[in-house]
């Protein structure tokens, strides 16, 4: 099975120059724990969940949520984000991106085609694959 199989095509981005408080708001709307930080069509870093609770002391502090808005409004994603990101190739088998996922310690890998972002895999989506593949070796099982 290849990453361009199980990867998301439709990624939430952002582009460069965006603060905090958009990367929040769409991990929240999105439920996205992910989202890749965009130059163009190509990827300049990856902003996680991990880099944005670790940024927003505030959320340890009795500190109303439009305030904590404001102060997240004030941080660039640049500031906080992994710049070296490691990226897959859509033809790269998956096994290959998990083992990869696994050695660096990573939830995701953005997949980049030419240059561009094409889709993401997240460990997420190897589960659900990781799911099938067992419900479906369970029934092969149950009819023999």
């Amino acid at each position: 099975m290849l990453v361009r199989q199980l990867m998301q095509r439709d990624v939430i981005t952002l582009p460069i120059g965006s603060t905090l408080d958009l990367a929040e708001g769409l991990m929240g709307v999105d439920r996205v724990r992910h989202i890749p930080v965009v130059s163009g069509k190509s990827v300049a870093g990856l902003v996680s969940e991990r880099d944005l609770l670790r940024a927003a002391v505030s959320s340890f502090l009795d500190v109303e949520p439009a305030e904590r808005a404001r102060w997240l409004g004030k941080i660039p994603v640049e500031d906080v984000m992994t710049r070296d990101v490691i990226c897959a190739h859509p033809e790269a088998p998956v096994e290959t991106a998990v083992e990869m996922m696994l050695n660096e310690r990573i939830g995701c890998l953005p997949v980049v085609e030419d240059g561009a972002l094409v889709g993401l895999l997240s460990e997420t989506d190897c589960l659900r694959h990781l799911s099938r593949v067992l419900r479906n070796d369970e029934e092969r099982r149950s009819l023999t």
